[in-house]
């Protein structure tokens, strides 16, 4: 008998398995294909705004993610970096291949956890509780929890022009009993829909008539434990190109042929990341739209077209592809498609992603209606953790709004719920300004080591950089220019004109355009550039970070007011009508979780919050 089962080789399941197993769980992880375990079906890249961070949150919590991202990129970038902190995050072009091959290594040498290559065909519960799973070829292996992170893999259909094709992703076999078993136990499920462009060989592309878009000259990484990078010099080139006015006619005139359009479509699509002739049709203004150009790996000729996700028959596709600037003579290697499949309501999933109806089966990934590598490979991880906490009778690891984007995500899921593919957003953050991609270690490492994910020497190393951030932050206070100090010289180059009267270099360096880069000359500096960026944020952002704590901590105030989760809403007087029926359909375990239903507003919490002191006195 298996401690934990893990259904799924996707980014979620890795996670999942690795993490179980690191905390000394006999762990089972079933794939379909071994050789396609952490497989890339859509973009090659690991990364970008919101998600960069997460992935920074994973390596902190001691996921596997970061690492590999790290090993296996072509490309490292820095976006958004002309503006604040809070927004600034990192992405890498990975070199797909490399990334999958570094992932099954990981798991098929990883001490307690079983990889078998089989398909399940049926969740087996009784009484409400979690007890095994039937395989494809009749063997029922029982276990203690289960973890389903199946990924688009549930009852999936590729979609293309008028035809639907029993398949999964990258003509991988599909299974519908598994989503039926779940329905069968009193789970609810939906369709959703996601897609990915074509593949065009690389050799094909005339890039003179593409835009260069290199990466960041910088040493950038996800993990902690990285220690260097592929040189810039040595890095990937991706590029940008333009859809046009031909480009739009054919897609204009061929709406009809389209999947989405045909009424193959059942599923609900991503909003933020919508086909092509979804594009056209809801920014009917726009003259153009961007194209990138995305190698997929070091030992494949093929280019990614990113942002050219389309379900067109395809010669269409041909035509589209080859109005484009640069792929006039474009050879495809393989045509984009839609793909549906079903997903559960995650309302109906604990904050800890435990099912609400099954004890001991967790969800984790495309499953709970998100996209995303990065979404996925974050709930696998905490699932996974959650599941030997409770094995082992501990509390559960819930991650708060203010302490990481995955709590974020999480709330955001079992709380609203989804009506289509979620994708995690800088704006959905209140405190992203204290949820960092610099200070992801700072946040996250103490459960990471506190689990046994993040070893006692990566520890230390944590321990004695915070040291250093408290140290240099005492040294500035103590260090005072004068009108008379050399520093003018520094001050005069930036044009903020000399000093007027004796300053602290702390309280300069809160000053516009004064970094600690800049006066580091005057300065007896003796740390590393990541603590000095952590200092040079938290003393100009001060008081922005000071008023998002406070923030913060009144949200954690009524995060500590626990609702019983056999409370009887409807006998409640004086609640609406909606918050008898959200709340009782949710069955949030907090005040401050059920103050945050759509549908529930300040009045309902107030009554809410008279009703449980009447409870408490009674």
């Amino acid at each position: 008998m298996a401690d934990i089962i893990v259904i799924g080789g996707g980014h979620a399941g890795v996670e999942a398995a690795l993490a179980c197993a690191r905390m000394n769980k006999d762990t089972i992880l079933y794939s379909m294909h071994i050789d396609m375990i952490a497989s890339m079906p859509c973009n090659p890249s690991v990364g970008g705004p919101a998600k960069g961070i997460v992935v920074r949150e994973i390596d902190a919590l001691g996921g596997e993610m970061g690492k590999a991202a790290d090993a296996t990129a072509l490309q490292f970038k820095m976006l958004n970096t002309t503006k604040g902190p809070g927004v600034q995050c990192l992405r890498v072009q990975s070199d797909k291949i490399a990334y999958m091959r570094y992932m099954q290594n990981k798991v098929l040498h990883q001490e307690h956890l079983e990889v078998r290559e089989m398909c399940v065909e049926k969740v087996l519960a009784e009484n409400g509780v979690v007890r095994g799973v039937l395989q494809a070829d009749g063997h029922i292996e029982p276990c203690h929890s289960l973890i389903i992170t199946s990924g688009t893999f549930m009852s999936s259909r590729i979609l293309v022009g008028h035809t639907s094709t029993k398949q999964g992703p990258d003509d991988e076999p599909t299974t519908d009993s598994l989503s039926q078993s779940l329905r069968d136990l009193g789970i609810h499920t939906f369709r959703l829909k996601t897609g990915t462009p074509a593949r065009i060989r690389t050799d094909s592309i005339d890039f003179s008539k593409t835009e260069v878009q290199p990466g960041t000259d910088a040493f950038l990484r996800f993990s902690n434990e990285t220690k260097s990078i592929r040189p810039f010099e040595k890095q990937a080139v991706c590029y940008l190109t333009y859809t046009n006015a031909k480009t739009h006619e054919i897609i204009r005139s061929h709406l009809k042929d389209s999947a989405m359009y045909s009424g193959l479509v059942k599923g609900v699509g991503p909003r933020y990341c919508p086909s092509i002739e979804d594009k056209l049709v809801r920014f009917a203004d726009k003259e153009r739209h961007q194209i990138f150009l995305e190698p997929e790996s070091e030992s494949l000729n093929t280019t990614y077209i990113q942002g050219f996700s389309t379900s067109m028959p395809h010669d269409v596709q041909e035509d589209m592809l080859k109005s484009l600037p640069g792929l006039e003579n474009c050879i495809i290697e393989k045509y984009a498609y839609a793909i549906e499949y079903d997903a559960i309501d995650p309302l109906q999933c604990k904050p800890t992603l435990e099912n609400k109806k099954i004890e001991n089966l967790y969800t984790a990934g495309q499953i709970n209606g998100t996209s995303g590598y990065e979404e996925a490979a974050a709930q696998g991880l905490m699932a996974g953790i959650n599941a030997v906490l409770k094995m082992d009778g501990k509390e559960p690891l819930i991650l708060h709004r203010d302490e990481a984007y995955i709590g974020v995500m999480i709330d955001d899921l079992v709380t609203k719920g989804t009506k289509e593919p979620y994708r995690l957003l800088t704006s959905r953050a209140e405190y992203r300004l204290l949820l960092r991609h610099d200070n992801a270690d700072r946040r996250l490492s103490t459960y990471g080591h506190e689990f046994g994910l993040i070893s006692d020497e990566r520890f230390s190393a944590f321990e004695e950089k915070e040291k250093n951030i408290q140290e240099c932050k005492e040294y500035l206070k103590t260090v005072r220019f004068t009108p008379k100090s050399e520093i003018n010289t520094y001050l005069g180059s930036i044009e903020y004109g000399t000093l007027k009267e004796g300053i602290s270099a702390l309280d300069l360096l809160k000053r516009p355009k004064v970094t600690l880069d800049g006066m580091k000359d005057y300065l007896e500096i003796k740390y590393d550039d990541e603590v000095l960026s952590q200092v040079e944020i938290e003393v100009k952002y001060e008081g922005y970070i000071n008023k998002a704590k406070r923030d913060a901590a009144h949200l954690r105030q009524m995060e500590r007011v626990s609702l019983p989760q056999d409370l009887d809403y409807n006998s409640i007087q004086h609640l609406s009508l909606e918050a008898k029926q959200k709340l009782s359909e949710i069955q949030p375990m907090t005040m401050g979780q059920a103050s945050r239903i759509s549908g529930v507003n300040p009045a309902d919490i107030a009554v809410l919050a008279v009703y449980l002191e009447q409870l408490k006195r009674s």
